[in-house]
């Protein structure tokens, strides 16, 4: 976990959803998000939630909105943030949240941070224990394929100190870096689509949906100025959305997020 909490310390996640491909992530995961949602008040837990951006958008809309952080750095500004009504730190394998006292639970970064396993399903488990029955899960991954694209589309491939990660990234979803390079990330884990649902249901949720966030719309050739030009952008998110339940798809997508809930009874 150290080289993780090394990484965001030098990274500042505060604001990577306000640029590049973070923004079409941000617009993706909040429009998922609502699709599913129950009206609000409801009391959400946003384990790995960072510097709050999801919290805060979810306070303003009127939820409850509880924040679990492992990086210092991620707590304190979350804490700076007026609609996030409580941040603490601490690891989402072991959530302080009683049993059931929550209707919803994001997991939107924790999953990729954990490359054992057990520790994912650990992760997956205690989500369950403080969700009420009925209640929501939103947990994000990583698709075992996002290094190899984003190196395609940006040119990292020229680096030959790429090949080795990428050998690794796509033969067993584990993710290092030993370049010293946060461009190229940090420890971390990603997902085939299928290994997520998997994951999911073994931790005794009830798959709801499993979408892409970005989809294809971060391939655009001219994403900068696609996102700039509000009828540009329309029309990419209007694809996006229209080849967002092609399957043949799905993996094109750097992020998935899997909308699931833990059964009544």
């Amino acid at each position: 976990m150290n080289e993780i909490l090394d990484h965001y310390a030098r990274v500042p996640e505060d604001t990577r959803l306000e640029s590049g491909w973070g923004r079409i992530e941000f617009e993706r995961t909040r429009e998922i998000l609502q699709r599913h949602l129950p009206a609000p008040p409801a009391r959400v837990l946003d384990v790995g939630g960072g510097g709050g951006p999801y919290s805060e958008w979810l306070g303003s809309l009127g939820y409850q909105t509880h924040l679990l952080d492992l990086a210092p750095g991620h707590v304190r500004s979350a804490r700076r943030r007026p609609n996030i009504a409580a941040a603490v730190l601490g690891d989402g394998r072991r959530l302080p949240w009683r049993d059931g006292s929550a209707g919803i639970v994001l997991l939107l970064g924790p999953l990729y941070h954990l490359p054992e396993p057990g520790d994912r399903l650990n992760a997956l488990s205690e989500a369950r224990r403080v969700l009420r029955p009925g209640g929501l899960l939103f947990a994000a991954a990583i698709c075992r394929f996002a290094s190899l694209l984003a190196g395609l589309v940006e040119g990292f491939l020229e680096d030959p100190l790429l090949d080795g990660m990428l050998k690794d990234d796509l033969e067993t979803g584990r993710h290092r870096n030993p370049t010293g390079d946060p461009r190229y990330f940090t420890t971390a884990f990603f997902h085939r689509p299928e290994e997520l649902k998997t994951e999911i249901l073994a931790s005794g949720f009830l798959l709801v949906d499993l979408a892409p966030v970005e989809g294809v719309g971060w391939l655009a050739r001219d994403f900068e100025g696609c996102w700039a030009d509000p009828a540009r952008r329309r029309r990419l998110l209007g694809w996006v959305r229209r080849t967002e339940r092609e399957p043949a798809l799905l993996a094109l997508s750097p992020h998935l997020l899997a909308v699931a809930r833990k059964p009544a009874s």
